[in-house]
């Protein structure tokens, strides 16, 4: 074979017809060893000694065709005190790889850097090899036939996201997918989420992730997938696994179905850290590369010498990502333009988000992260969602304009009001107006949800008082204590008729708040057929029945699909409902304003309309979270008659009128029952 010297851009496995360029980035390697496989169990049939140009190798070699199985080996430094953690024993993977042979596990503990029995821990080199055993990076050519694919382009204030996670929509076998818990079983599934009126769909990560070894060893996994060890390569175990690298060519497909259905592709990315963890951690990647470079990297405080030994850990999963470093702030946005453009996804959502905009530490409004996205010619029309706290800061409200932020404050105020709570009601009120005072108009959006991936489902908010994580084997440390939620009479399951219709009605109340809030709504799979983890807040690592969707509880529960379906269906519809433009608040008696001091006030009133009158209708709303009915005046309209739209505490088809219909009022003054959300249309009589 005749190498070439090939170019240090890009960097990655680049196809062409005449061959594959291979370049990565390393400052302080000694040499860069490229190895050929032909099998992922076999030995490498061709080792491969890069060039180096600056900080970057490379090499060009013919005749490779799209499917060649590679990975590095670096030599250099084995210095862990001064952070160099190279060894030439261990296969690495591509930070630039589209896609992997199989899954990051080890029970055996083989592909940890350094040796695990010697007492010293992380400071003596381990040599064994790991050749055979580590996955292998995978050439990919980017060609597919998207044939007529458009985006969606869906309207911010239009948005009704869906969190779902690509498993767990299908492996439950009720699915009757063919192919359950890949990207191709949930294709069958999007007619599903067209009924339900869902237009775009946020994924929980679908990067390649490591599972830890302590999980394994416990029968566990890491469902959810925050252990991110590959920024551009689709999970390998959502694939069909038909043959190495389906997993791109399967995802686009997923992507192209979406799109054909009018629904967005939302992901959730995981950029503040690496599956590689803290110093006891795995080196696949970036540790054996160039660690100075890709980690925040700390003093040991006990020993001033090891200036570099240990991990920034303000993530809480043993490391943090050096973004302040341009080499490091390049690679993610390279991920970000490749799934944008290549992928085709319509945005994403920022696991931790602040770390990603550091100056010298600290968050900032102005970093350069934030800056590459404004300016980058695609990005910048993509939805932009963060997650806006980290362990050390809360930053809500500080993202620039234009970007959505997880409200936090908004699930908690929700449930706590929901279920009773005094003291509640003015924060409430701020909420159901999309929380103005941190994200003030037009420029700044809440994304308002009262259940998500961590934490209880909308059916346990309302199931348990407690979480009860004990599957988690963590003797029920793990979690979130205060999750501001009612077991409404009995702790979890329960045959009572009146606590399960309470129950029901409560969940109904909070999809009433998540889609009638001004904002952007978003739901978690599963809530709209009352989906429960048996009190499970903490379920990040139950890949089994506890987080699947169970497709049965579809017929089961269909009352509370049809409320959900409903409620969608008129947030589409009413053009009240968007970014309010006039709001009058009011007491029982129609006397305004409520007394917003009052800690035991659990009662909100007030009318939506539209400053041309007779333009839209108006919409009167009235939530009674006390434990009691009331009597409520409605507002007098000449010319217009009420009709009750919404009834939370009724029984299923008379809860929620179709838009267009209700039940007319013969007076102006109705009766709302107690813990109960009502709402009613004015219409020309």
């Amino acid at each position: 074979m005749v190498l070439l010297t090939g170019t240090p851009e890009p960097l990655g496995a680049t196809f062409a017809s005449e061959g594959v360029n291979f370049a990565i980035f390393s400052k302080y390697a000694a040499e860069v060893n490229l190895l050929l496989f032909e099998q992922a169990d076999q030995a490498p049939v061709q080792t491969i000694k890069l060039n180096r140009s600056g900080d970057m190798w490379h090499a060009f070699v013919p005749g490779l065709k799209a499917g060649q199985l590679y990975g590095y080996k670096i030599d250099g430094e084995y210095n862990p005190s001064q952070g160099k953690r190279f060894n030439p024993h261990k296969l690495l993977l591509d930070p630039y790889a589209k896609a992997v042979t199989g899954k990051f596990k080890d029970q055996d503990r083989v592909i940890f850097a350094y040796d695990v029995a010697a007492p010293e821990k992380d400071l003596k080199m381990d040599l064994r090899d790991t050749a055979l055993v580590a996955p292998k990076a995978i050439v990919i050519d980017d060609q597919f036939d998207w044939g007529e694919d458009r985006r969606p382009q869906i309207p911010v204030e239009e948005l009704i996201i869906y969190e779902t996670h690509v498993k767990a929509m299908t492996a439950h076998p009720s699915s009757s997918v063919e192919a359950a818990g890949t990207y191709l079983g949930f294709v069958e599934k999007i007619p599903y989420l067209k009924e339900l009126g869902i237009n775009a769909v946020e994924f929980l990560p679908v990067h390649e992730f490591y599972i830890r070894t302590e999980l394994l060893d416990k029968g566990l996994t890491d469902f959810w997938g925050y252990n991110t060890i590959g920024f551009f390569a689709p999970e390998f175990s959502y694939s069909t696994q038909a043959k190495p690298g389906c997993q791109v060519q399967e995802f686009k497909t997923l992507v192209k179905a979406l799109h054909e259905a009018g629904i967005e592709v939302i992901l959730d990315v995981v950029y503040n850290h690496t599956g590689e963890g803290s110093e006891l951690g795995p080196t696949l990647c970036f540790k054996g590369i160039d660690n100075p470079t890709y980690y925040a990297l700390v003093q040991n405080p006990q020993n001033p010498q090891e200036q570099y030994r240990y991990y920034l850990n303000d993530t809480g999963t043993g490391n943090t990502f050096n973004v302040e470093h341009p080499q490091v702030l390049r690679l993610i946005l390279d991920s970000l333009k490749y799934w944008a453009t290549i992928m085709r996804v319509d945005g994403f959502r920022f696991d931790l988000a602040p770390i990603l905009a550091r100056t010298n530490g600290l968050f900032d409004p102005q970093s350069p992260f934030f800056e590459a996205i404004a300016k980058d010619p695609v990005l910048s029309k993509l939805k932009m969602i963060a997650e806006p706290w980290d362990l050390t800061t809360y930053q809500m409200g500080h993202f620039p304009a234009g970007w959505l932020e997880w409200n936090g404050k908004f699930r908690d105020t929700s449930r706590s009001f929901i279920k009773g709570d005094e003291g509640q009601a003015p924060e409430m009120a701020k909420c159901l107006t999309g929380s103005a005072e941190i994200f003030p108009p037009p420029d700044k959006r809440s994304v308002n949800f009262i259940a998500c991936h961590d934490g209880f489902t909308l059916h346990d908010v309302f199931a348990y008082n407690s979480k009860h994580n004990e599957a988690n084997q963590e003797d029920n440390r793990d979690g979130l204590n205060d999750n501001h939620s009612w077991n409404c009479g009995v702790e979890g399951e329960t045959t009572d008729a009146g606590i399960l219709q309470l129950r029901k009605q409560m969940v109904k109340n909070g999809l009433c708040a998540t889609l009638f809030s001004s904002g952007t709504p978003m739901l978690l799979y599963g809530d709209e057929v009352w989906r429960t983890q048996k009190g499970n807040n903490n379920a990040y690592c139950q890949d089994n029945a506890r987080t699947w969707f169970h497709w049965e509880d579809l017929k089961k529960h269909a009352d509370i699909f049809k409320f959900c379906q409903k409620a969608i269906a008129f947030r589409k519809s009413c053009g009240l409902l968007k970014p309010v433009s006039v709001i009058s608040w009011y007491n029982q008696r129609l006397a305004p304003p409520l007394n917003w001091h009052n800690p035991r006030l659990k009662f909100l009133c007030y009318e939506l309309a539209d400053p041309d009158i007779g333009k839209d209708d108006f919409l009167f709303m009235v939530w009674n979270m006390n434990h009691r009915g009331t009597l409520v005046d409605l507002p007098p309209h000449e010319n217009y008659r009420w009709f009750r739209l919404v009834d939370t505490a009724q029984k299923a088809g008379e809860d929620f009128f179709p838009s267009g219909e209700g039940r007319p009022l013969r007076r102006l003054r109705t009766h709302c029952q107690a813990r109960s959300v009502s709402i009613f249309v004015g219409r020309r009589a």
